[in-house]
């Protein structure tokens, strides 16, 4: 017998997929010979039958799919008259690095190549004239030792000593500097290195040091940012309309691995996330506690149960990559269902393109814009895929997949049409959704957190870290400004837009 979980030869694999599958496909040939045979004894109608034969069908292409298929929900654009025209080429030339300092080296002929070939004479320099070119290169990362010497100082009366005070320190009488704590969880939370990896990577730079020491660094740097991260949580809940959404985590520890889940409510100019050991309406209603808004959501119930307790100050929207995404799983059993209801919701995302994108807050005409188009373009659709939706509901199954995708169309249509009377609601929910990715890079390069403390010190950083990446701040300069300023006055709240300029 092959223990398939550890086996690890491909040939032996790739002959066991081929086994299961013959077996998968015996079984479904059977299971629809008995579906007919059931469908006769209980006098079922010719058209039902055949809708549950395609629905086993779609059943095991679903599986190989999700087995063996690519997950991107591209789908091939219908090409458009302005598409038609060759798009001007703009080559492959270096990309500018402006960012970058500029270090020029000047290269000259060593003394005995300064003959002449021709002459015999001598070779001189044809003024500034010189041949010049660019090269990037890489100045290793180096640690050093720094001794202090606090200077003393005393009185003539000898009555009086004092000593020149030294910079705070994040853990008092500690041997690493604030900058030292930054780096290791910049590496962490947002280059996604597990603290063992950066201790085998700074012993090869010549640093020993161990990750439990790299954990009480940023242990300690947590601490000191928190009134910072805190902070962040009123500022998100202010905006108009807010984006939510969660995804799992592992806590890991000596009792076993527990699931645990990352909350986060983001607008386009900061994200605020809480790790809890629950995914109930409670995590829901402290992430969102006091909100009064628009919450942009999927279509998960705890929203509407927070939703239901706060009464008309919190309504939802709902988000229309998610419906999109019912009907790009159906489409390969349904192409035709799914073409039409597909082709209109993608319409309404090319009706919110023609809206320019501006910074926060919008500018009353942006937001008049957008209402116009919305009501003089994106309304009709709606009227559509509604009337689609109704149509494709009494010709399917409930469980199939053009069945699932309509039926969530329809339970959360007052949602889904909510942006029709309010500018400000985008139509998806994208924006929670990169901002989740992070999180989940991070989750699979160190697997979780290792202590509730741990939950706590991910939260702060990645909640910092992302909100200034959403600001075009670089995270590395603000978390040493905002720690170097808490230090120096405890409880000091610095934020990343604090540092835009």
């Amino acid at each position: 017998m092959i223990a398939i979980e550890h086996e690890q030869r491909p040939d032996v694999l790739r002959q066991v997929a081929v086994l299961l599958d013959r077996e998968n496909r015996h079984l479904h040939e059977r299971i629809k010979k008995l579906t007919i045979e059931v469908a006769r004894l209980r006098g079922t109608d010719a058209t039902t039958l055949q809708l549950e034969i395609d629905q086993l069908k779609e059943m095991l292409e679903r599986r190989e799919r999700t087995i063996f298929a690519a997950s991107s929900e591209k789908r091939p654009r219908k090409a458009k008259q302005s598409d038609a025209e060759p798009a001007p080429q703009t080559g492959h030339g270096p990309t500018p690095q402006p960012q970058l300092p500029v270090v020029e080296e000047t290269h000259e002929l060593p003394p005995e190549k300064r003959d002449c070939t021709v002459c015999g004479g001598t070779l001189v320099p044809m003024g500034d004239q010189a041949e010049e070119s660019e090269e990037i290169t890489v100045v290793e990362r180096h640690f050093v030792l720094r001794k202090r010497r606090r200077q003393k100082y005393r009185c003539q009366c000898n009555a009086a000593v004092v000593t020149a005070p030294a910079p705070p320190k994040l853990i008092p009488g500690g041997r690493y500097s604030t900058e030292f704590a930054v780096e290791v969880a910049i590496d962490k939370y947002l280059d996604h290195l597990p603290l063992e990896r950066q201790s085998r990577i700074m012993a090869r730079e010549g640093l020993e040091v161990s990750s439990q020491t790299l954990w009480d660094q940023i242990h300690a740097l947590a601490r000191v940012l928190e009134p910072s991260y805190r902070a962040l949580h009123p500022i998100v809940l202010g905006a108009p309309v807010v984006h939510a959404d969660e995804t799992h985590w592992s806590l890991m520890t000596r009792q076993g691995t527990s699931k645990w889940w990352v909350w986060s409510v983001a607008t386009r100019e900061a994200v605020f996330y809480r790790l809890c050991g629950t995914r109930s309406h409670k995590a829901a209603q402290a992430i969102l506690s006091g909100y009064e808004g628009v919450v942009m959501c999927d279509g998960y119930k705890a929203y509407e149960s927070v939703a239901q307790r706060a009464g008309p100050r919190l309504t939802l929207a709902h988000c229309w990559a998610h419906a999109r995404r019912k009907f790009v799983e159906a489409e390969p059993n349904y192409p035709q269902d799914c073409e039409r209801p597909l082709e209109l919701i993608s319409n309404l995302f090319e009706v919110e393109r023609k809206v320019p994108r501006v910074h926060l807050p919008e500018p009353p005409e942006v937001l008049e814009l957008r209402q116009q188009l919305r009501t003089e373009r994106s309304k009709p659709l709606l009227e559509e895929l509604g009337g689609v939706a109704r149509r494709t509901a009494n010709t399917v199954l409930p469980k199939s997949g053009i069945g699932k995708a309509v039926r969530y169309l329809q339970t959360y249509w007052t949602g889904l049409t909510r942006f029709l009377d309010n500018p400000r609601i985008p139509l998806d929910n994208n924006l929670a959704e990169r901002e989740l990715r992070g999180l989940v890079l991070g989750r699979k390069n160190h697997y979780g957190s290792r202590s509730k403390a741990g939950t706590q010190v991910a939260a702060i950083f990645y909640s910092l870290v992302e909100t200034a990446k959403l600001l075009g701040v670089e995270p590395r300069s603000y978390l040493i400004r905002a720690a170097t300023v808490a230090l120096e006055e405890p409880g000091t709240v610095t934020l990343p837009r604090d540092l835009v300029s």
